[in-house]
């Protein structure tokens, strides 16, 4: 009588194999995940409710820090102006992000360069674009206020040097900075709707419009809720750009809770304050993207 060949062995061998070979490529990713991610963010939290300033023993203080937050005018100031940030922010980059992906979706000559120019700011030095934009917005020879004076506006903002116009001249440049980053992302999922739903709308009258609402928007309903999830995080998370191109100024009038966290932190060395609004900054981009899931998965159902 035949005897059947014993696989069992073998296949534990290999399974075995393969596991060792996973947690091989795994492992280092997840260490360096571990020691320069996770631990720095759970000694965050501990010095959060401290008092410390690098040199000398950290103090246990519980919530003074949250209780100092309450009264410090600076740190609303910081919140307001990232809020400001935030809702301007948000809904212009994506409008300039699915209007140049809807341009450049399109059959034209010359469109895989036009995407790369597109896409070049996001890439660029954020040094490199503060000094230009800061000599476009110049309110003495800036070509900006030069062509707003040729079409008749007499009293040219100040941009950057005014209270007033320096969030908005940040909103710009971040828009302008961003959008090509989206616009692939936006790109990648028109690709995905399928070609037949828009000869099939052409076929039934609907107007240009019509296609856009009724078939490039809700098959970009996903790329969309990922693209305001992104937005949303970095957009409170700025701060390269406000630190280089205005620094926080004219007085408080750009200063953003990053900045404000550099600056108690790295500039004041009152890490246990800093890391006290690190985490109420942590705590605003957690809920407000919980919340966007939320109201994502009720559309969905």
């Amino acid at each position: 009588m035949a005897t059947l060949p014993r696989t069992r062995p073998r296949n534990r061998r290999l399974v075995s194999r393969n596991t060792v070979a996973g947690w091989s490529f795994i492992l280092p990713n997840f260490v360096g995940f571990a020691v320069l991610t996770l631990l720095p963010v759970a000694v965050l939290f501990y010095v959060a409710f401290t008092s410390w300033n690098v040199f000398g023993v950290a103090e246990w203080t519980g919530t003074a820090n949250f209780r100092r937050m309450w009264g410090d005018a600076s740190f609303w100031t910081a919140l307001r102006n990232t809020v400001y940030y935030t809702v301007f922010h948000i809904p212009l980059t994506l409008a300039a992000s699915l209007g140049l992906a809807l341009l450049l979706n399109r059959k034209l000559r010359g469109v895989r360069f036009f995407r790369t120019v597109a896409f070049f700011p996001y890439i660029t030095s954020i040094v490199a674009i503060a000094i230009v934009w800061n000599q476009l917005f110049s309110p003495e020879y800036g070509p900006i206020n030069a062509l707003l004076g040729a079409v008749g506006v007499d009293n040219a903002p100040g941009w950057t040097t005014s209270s007033t116009w320096s969030m908005p001249a940040v909103i710009i440049v971040g828009t302008w900075r961003y959008m090509g980053y989206y616009m692939l992302l936006f790109l990648a999922g028109l690709q995905t709707i399928p070609a037949q739903l828009y000869e099939a709308a052409e076929t039934d009258g609907a107007s240009p419009w019509q296609r856009f609402v009724h078939v490039t928007l809700p098959g970009l309903r996903h790329t969309t809720f990922f693209v305001t999830v992104l937005l949303t995080i970095e957009s409170f998370k700025v701060f390269d750009l406000i630190l280089v191109m205005t620094g926080g100024g004219p007085g408080q009038s750009t200063l953003v809770l990053s900045q404000y966290i550099y600056q108690k932190g790295f500039e004041e060395n009152q890490f246990g304050y800093a890391s006290a609004v690190s985490v109420v900054l942590f705590a605003i981009c957690f809920s407000i993207t919980v919340i966007q899931f939320m109201v994502n998965k009720r559309r969905n159902s």
